[in-house]
C-alpha cells in the first residue's frame, strides 16, 4: 500500500512539473510585431503604417493600446484628448470632419490628409522603443509634422516614462546640454542656447526615443527655436549616460 501510495504521488508529482514547465513556457512568449496598414483615399487621403505587437496577450494589448490611443489623438479634431477613441473612429471622425468642411466651403480646393508612419526603432530586453512619425495637413500655410517615441516595458508593456529611464535627473541633464551646444547649429554665431529655448535654461524634451547609435532626444517643431528650423534630433551615444539611466540597452 504505502509503495502504491508513493508510486501515485511521484507520478503526480512529475505531471505537475510538466504543468509548470508548459505554463512558464507559454508565459515566456516574446513579442513581435507585423504592420498594420490603413489606406484610404475617396474623401481625405488617410494613410497609416503602424507596428502591433504580438505574443503574451496581456503585454500585447496594452503596447498595441498605446499605440492606437497614440495615433487616433494626432487625428482628433477635438480639443481635449479622447481616452478609449480607436483608430477605425479617429478615421471615421476625420473624413466625416472634411465632409463637413467640404459642404461649408464648397469652391475650396483643399484636400484634408493624414499621414502616419510607425516603426519599431529599437529592442532590446529592457526595452522597446517604437517610432510615430505623424503630417496633418487641414489647410493653412503647412501642414503639422509630429514626431513621437513611445518606449515600453518588454516584460509589462507598461509605457516608461522619464523617471522610469533617467536614475540620475541632474547628472542626465549636463551630459545632455553638453551634447545639445555640440549637435545644434545656430542660425548665427551671436545664437546662445537660450534663443533656442526662447530666453530659458536648457530643457530636456517630452520625447526620448532608443536607437543603435544612442538614446535621442528629440524637439518637435515649434518646441524650441523657429519652426523654419524644423525638429531638433540629439543623440547620446550609450556610453556616454551610462550610470545614469535606469535602463541597460
Amino acid at each position: 500500500m504505502f509503495n502504491q501510495t508513493l508510486s501515485l504521488l511521484k507520478k503526480l508529482s512529475y505531471l505537475l512539473l510538466i504543468a509548470l514547465v508548459v505554463t512558464a513556457c507559454n508565459e515566456d512568449v516574446k513579442l513581435t510585431f507585423e504592420t498594420q496598414q490603413i489606406d484610404k483615399s475617396a474623401d481625405a487621403v488617410i494613410a497609416i503604417t503602424y507596428p502591433k505587437a504580438i505574443g503574451t496577450k496581456a503585454v500585447a494589448e496594452k503596447i498595441n493600446q498605446k499605440i492606437e490611443h497614440v495615433i487616433a489623438n494626432e487625428m482628433n479634431m477635438a480639443e481635449t484628448t479622447e481616452n478609449n477613441m480607436s483608430i477605425t473612429d479617429a478615421v471615421s471622425e476625420f473624413d466625416n470632419e472634411y465632409k463637413t468642411f467640404k459642404n461649408d466651403f464648397q469652391d475650396s480646393s483643399q484636400k484634408w490628409e493624414v499621414k502616419v508612419d510607425g516603426k519599431v526603432l529599437y529592442e532590446s530586453a529592457e526595452v522597446i522603443s517604437i517610432s510615430l512619425h505623424s503630417y496633418i495637413d487641414t489647410g493653412g500655410a503647412h501642414g503639422n509634422s509630429r514626431l513621437t517615441y513611445l518606449n515600453f516595458n518588454p516584460e509589462t508593456g507598461a509605457l516608461l516614462e522619464e523617471d522610469d529611464i533617467i536614475s540620475n535627473p541632474s547628472e542626465f541633464k549636463a551630459v545632455a546640454e553638453k551634447a545639445f551646444k555640440e549637435q545644434t547649429k545656430p542660425e548665427n554665431a551671436d545664437e546662445t542656447i537660450e534663443d533656442f529655448f526662447f530666453g530659458e535654461d536648457f530643457q530636456l524634451p517630452a520625447n526620448m526615443g532608443f536607437s543603435k547609435e544612442g538614446l535621442i532626444l528629440l524637439y518637435n517643431n515649434y518646441e524650441i527655436a523657429a519652426y523654419t528650423q524644423g525638429a531638433t534630433k540629439i543623440i547620446l551615444p550609450y556610453e556616454t549616460v551610462k550610470g545614469v539611466l535606469h535602463i541597460n540597452p
